[in-house]
């Protein structure tokens, strides 16, 4: 059977039993068992770390099927086809496009900003939406650059420029201060940051789903990412190019009406939010309490409480945002990340949240906490406290790791008619599955480090004004960690050098690899 019949094979109608999110519960389940079970079985006899073991392999298990999970459900999921707004059709609520801006360079952001309102015009939408810059820029310098780059599209009346004295609540305080002030004369509000980037035909689609699906509170956009500068972020580019649109439609269909929302490149219902805009702050110091870090989820999780739909389209057509161009940008945003996801551990057993909205929370933190766990197992076994008897576990985990590759594989195979397309299709895979490769290992070390971070009570601050303490050259952390690992085994368990050398050659090669990987591209 080819690849395209594999894909008509599975995109067929769902039979009616299984609803999707009970189908990824069952296909999580039992990859997560296949795992376990090849972990035991490989055990060549029960010591004390085996048995620490086991629960570690069906945490990080359950994370890495729930992955595959998804991507399967997406090739059993078509495409959902939301209706288009018709030609001539004008909103009869206005929409506010509200973007966030903290110290980013305005320069481009005006220059987008100017582009869209012209395309908003242009697409009949100009008495019907307004675009507001919300900045939180401190610093006199930035603050003149910012306020020169806006002022002839504030003084045009095509913008309105708004830069708060105090930075109150950060993101969140921001948002929520606009709505106190302009929210009754707006039905919906699009929120954007100062990289996302949105076409005015997907604006326009977007309100005419929220005005054609009374109970939708919150409509998330699937996101693509602009051209990349370096190898890293034209890697990161093709990851979410190959990846992300099967696997969007997956999450989509389990998640249905319980969705979950990025932060951005979202439209929101104003009435909806009212609900959500006044998030809690967690008793207690920061990194464990403090303002609400990660507040996306939690804003997406509260609407839904409220009895809104939050839902996501999965089609990142017309949506971007930019995304880090070297490997010390992208720790350094998934440290602030990894804390805003930790702190939802305190609101997991938050009354009256939707199932699902809880099941989003978890996952986030598992994201992070699945690093350590691996860091864990790695250890246990180089120092031969694990005995291993057979390559059966590794296997197993490579074939669940690779699973949502290969449908994006399929489901690439059957868009792309040409075999010249096919061709591209998967040499892209290919190239981003040697990549991810490479640098999976470097991030496992990194996020376990900023979990670290994080349980021996350090913030890492907002945004990047304040760098974390662990933040060592490009590098270092993971050659030590990959030396220590080769040492380790070498003096306590030498056969375990070879299922060790898929994790310890990349990061042993981190300089190298990071070198590479920072260069233009």
């Amino acid at each position: 059977m080819s690849l395209a019949e594999i894909h008509r094979t599975a995109t067929a109608p769902i039979t009616g039993r299984l609803s999707p999110l009970a189908l990824y519960a069952v296909l999580t389940l039992l990859m997560t068992v296949a795992i376990v079970a090849g972990f035991v079985m490989s055990l060549s006899t029960w010591t004390l770390g085996a048995l620490v073991a086991v629960p570690l392999v069906a945490l990080t298990a359950l994370w890495i099927s729930g992955g595959a999970a998804t991507a399967i459900l997406g090739l059993f999921t078509s495409t959902p086809r939301l209706s288009a707004a018709p030609q001539g059709w004008t909103p009869s609520g206005p929409t506010a496009i509200l973007v966030t801006t903290c110290g980013e360079d305005p320069a481009p952001l005006a220059q987008a900003l100017g582009a869209l309102r012209a395309a908003l015009d242009r697409a009949g939408l100009d008495a019907k939406t307004q675009i507001f810059v919300l900045s939180d820029t401190s610093g006199p310098q930035r603050i003149c650059a910012e306020e020169h780059a806006f002022e002839a599209l504030h003084a045009s009346q095509r913008i309105t420029y708004r830069r708060r004295a105090q930075n109150l609540g950060r993101k969140p305080g921001n948002i929520a201060d606009w709505l106190a002030t302009h929210g009754d004369h707006f039905a919906y509000m699009m929120v954007l940051d100062a990289d996302s980037r949105m076409s005015a035909q997907r604006i326009r689609n977007m309100i005419w789903q929220m005005e054609h699906r009374p109970n939708l509170g919150l409509l998330q956009a699937g996101i693509g990412l602009v051209p990349g500068e370096t190898r890293f972020g034209c890697h990161q580019r093709v990851a979410a190019r190959v990846l992300s649109r099967n696997f969007g439609r997956g999450f989509a269909a389990w998640s249905g009406d319980s969705g979950n929302y990025w932060g951005h490149n979202a439209i929101i219902r104003v009435a909806a939010f009212r609900k959500a805009a006044a998030l809690p702050q967690l008793s207690g110091p920061a990194p464990f309490g403090g303002h609400i870090l990660s507040h996306d989820f939690i804003e997406a999780a509260w609407i839904r409480r409220a009895g809104w739909a939050v839902a996501l389209d999965p089609d990142p057509s017309g949506s971007a945002e930019s995304a880090p161009q070297t490997l010390a940008e992208f720790h350094r945003r998934d440290r602030r990340w990894c804390q805003g996801n930790l702190q939802h551990l305190r609101l997991l057993a938050e009354p009256d949240l939707c199932p699902v909205s809880r099941l989003h929370l978890a996952a986030g933190v598992i994201s992070y906490l699945a690093a350590p766990l691996w860091l864990i197992l790695i250890v246990l076994i180089a120092a031969g406290t694990v005995p291993v008897g057979s390559a059966v576990p590794l296997l197993v985990v490579a074939l669940v790791l690779l699973l949502p590759k290969f449908c994006a594989l399929i489901d690439w195979w059957s868009r792309a008619r040409t075999v010249r397309r096919r061709l591209i299709a998967l040499r892209a895979l290919i190239t981003e599955l040697f990549a991810s490769s490479l640098v999976a290992p470097l991030i496992m070390v990194r996020h376990a480090a900023s979990v670290a971070s994080v349980c021996m009570g350090r913030d890492c601050g907002w945004k990047s004004a304040r760098k974390p303490s662990w933040n060592l050259p490009d590098g270092l952390p993971e050659v030590a960690v990959g030396i220590a690992l080769v040492v380790m085994a070498s003096l306590a368990n030498a056969s375990a050098l070879l299922w060790l050398a898929p994790v310890v050659v990349p990061l042993c090669a981190a300089p190298l690899i990071a070198r590479i990987m920072n260069a233009p591209a």
